[in-house]
């Protein structure tokens, strides 16, 4: 976060490659970029899609935007079932080859609710206006839906080769011989599905996150992040990771952020709520092994 805030300060372009600053400081870094004439630049395959798609757009003619979801190797579980899975079967993704942090978020939709997160400041964009799709062949990356009904999208093999070389040369586009060329009968079928918010609560509870505003935010990313790792540790189970995160916000206080030390005391505050609830699902979880 601070390395962004500086760099956009200063008036130059940031191609953001990580959710976590701004969905933590999403307010300081926009001031950031207003005051010091820098510029954003979203890495991120569903922003840049829609950063894309509104290229000779204004703000004020944009309906809604769509995010589109893999819905992570867990995806048609119930929630019964997910009691049972383990880390090993959360970081098997079906689509995408990405660290283990991000992989679990994606098998739990919290990235996905980060990004809406994101969304909501990088276009400016009310939380009515941001939708999710499960879209199992990561295809589509976003949908973009203007005034007048018409939708555009950005589509394209599921590699993050694209919207890198995208970010680095933006405006402009440079040829890459090395990308795969787009092959609309082998990509086919394209198909879409609701996300099953009793499944994956950790999405409903980021995008009430970012409606709270003020630090709640930054709440909820430090407090997925601790649970993230305790699931991967095997100190919590599966559906747990919500637990840790939901009582984290509880018990964090999350007024207004007015500076970048606000944001980090609140993420100290969270991993150390977080850290204490994980480990007390850790000890009743041992002892009702025992």
């Amino acid at each position: 976060l601070e390395p962004t805030l500086s760099a956009l300060a200063a008036g130059h372009r940031v191609a953001l490659a990580n959710k976590e600053s701004l969905v933590a400081g999403g307010s300081l870094v926009m001031e950031a970029a207003r005051r010091g004439g820098g510029e954003i630049i979203p890495v991120d395959s569903e922003h840049s899609a829609i950063l894309q798609c509104l290229r000779g757009h204004d703000s004020g003619s944009v309906q809604r935007v769509i995010l589109t979801a893999s819905g992570g190797p867990f995806r048609g579980r119930n929630a019964a079932d997910l009691w049972l899975v383990e880390a090993s079967e959360a970081l098997r993704h079906p689509t995408w080859d990405m660290g283990a942090k991000i992989t679990i978020d994606s098998a739990s939709l919290a990235n996905k609710a980060l990004e809406v997160i994101e969304a909501h400041f990088l276009y400016g964009l009310d939380y009515d206006a941001i939708d999710a799709v499960v879209h199992p062949q990561s295809i589509i990356h976003s949908f973009v839906e203007f005034v007048d009904g018409s939708v555009m999208t950005q589509m394209g093999f599921p590699t993050m080769e694209l919207p890198i070389l995208y970010a680095l040369n933006y405006p402009d586009r440079v040829g890459d011989a090395t990308l795969q060329s787009y092959d609309p009968v082998r990509a086919s079928p394209l198909t879409f599905e609701e996300i099953d918010h009793e499944a994956f609560p950790m999405f409903g509870l980021g995008v009430e996150a970012g409606r709270r505003s003020g630090c709640a935010p930054a709440v909820y990313n430090a407090g997925n992040e601790i649970a993230v790792r305790a699931f991967l540790e095997g100190q919590i189970r599966f559906p747990e990771i919500v637990d840790v995160v939901r009582q984290a916000m509880d018990h964090v206080g999350i007024d207004g952020v007015r500076d970048i030390q606000d944001v980090v005391a609140v993420d100290a505050t969270a991993r150390r709520v977080a850290t204490e609830v994980a480990t007390r699902l850790g000890n009743a979880r041992m002892g009702t092994t025992r």
